[in-house]
C-alpha cells in the first residue's frame, strides 16, 4: 500500500475517530505494505486453511524445492502437478484448489495482473470463482495484494475481537454495529481494519511474552 495512502487513512481515522485515534497513539504508525507476489500469496492462503502456519510453511518451502529454480508459478504447479503437490504434504482438497488456481491464472480466467482496473466487488467475484477461495480471502488480496484502501472483512473474528477490546463492547460486536464503526473509517477501512489486526500484536494472542 502506498505511504501516501497510509498517512492519509491514519489522519482520517484520527480526525474521525476518538477511539480509534487512542489506539493508534498505543500501536503507533501504520505499517501495511503491499505484496508483490500476488500468485504466491494466493498459494500461502490456501496452504494455511485449517493448518497451523508452521505446518503451512513447511509445505510452502517443499513445494518451493520442487519448483525449483523458478520458484511458485501457475506453470510450476501444473508441471509438478498432483503427485508432486501430494508428496509436499498437500492434502486431496487442497492439491484441488492449487491446481485450479494455477489453471484460471495460467489460462487468463484470472488475470492477476490485470486485476487492478477492475472494482473491489468484481474482482471478489472473480476470485471466489476459483476452488478454496472464499470471500475473505479475497478481500485479504484486495488490502494486502493491490493495496485497496476502502476493505473491511466484516467476518473476520480477529477483526470483531479487537473491535469487541479497543471499543470496550461486553460482547462481540454484530454486523450492524460493526458497520457503524467501519462507515466512519471510510474510504479508509483497510488501515482501521490493520489496527485491529494489530490489537492481537500488542494486547492479544501474539503479544510477546515477557
Amino acid at each position: 500500500m502506498k505511504r501516501t495512502i497510509r498517512e492519509a487513512g491514519v489522519t482520517h481515522l484520527r480526525t474521525v475517530d476518538p477511539v480509534m485515534h487512542a489506539w493508534i497513539e498505543r500501536a503507533g504508525p501504520c505499517l501495511l505494505q503491499r505484496r508483490q507476489d500476488r500468485f504466491g500469496a494466493l498459494v500461502r492462503a490456501i496452504l494455511a486453511q485449517q493448518i497451523s502456519a508452521h505446518v503451512a510453511n513447511v509445505i510452502r518451502k517443499r513445494i518451493i524445492a520442487l519448483c525449483a529454480p523458478d520458484g511458485i508459478s501457475p506453470a510450476a504447479l501444473l508441471r509438478i502437478g498432483e503427485q508432486g503437490l501430494r508428496s509436499a504434504g498437500c492434502s486431496r482438497q487442497k492439491i484441488a484448489y492449487l491446481l485450479d488456481l494455477s489453471d484460471k491464472v495460467q489460462s487468463g480466467a484470472l488475470p492477476l495482473h490485470h486485476l487492478g482496473r477492475f472494482s473491489d466487488e468484481a474482482i471478489i467475484e472473480r476470485m471466489i470463482a476459483v476452488k478454496g477461495i472464499g470471500v475473505w480471502t479475497a478481500q485479504m488480496f484486495l488490502i494486502f495484494s493491490l493495496g485497496r484502501p476502502n476493505v473491511f472483512p466484516y467476518d473476520d473474528l480477529a477483526v470483531r475481537t479487537a473491535l469487541q477490546k479497543i471499543y470496550r463492547m461486553k460482547k462481540l460486536p454484530d454486523k450492524k454495529r460493526m458497520k457503524k464503526i467501519a462507515d466512519r473509517w471510510q474510504p479508509y477501512a483497510s488501515v482501521g481494519s490493520w489496527y485491529c489486526w494489530r490489537w492481537h500484536y500488542i494486547e492479544g494472542a501474539y503479544k510477546p511474552k515477557p
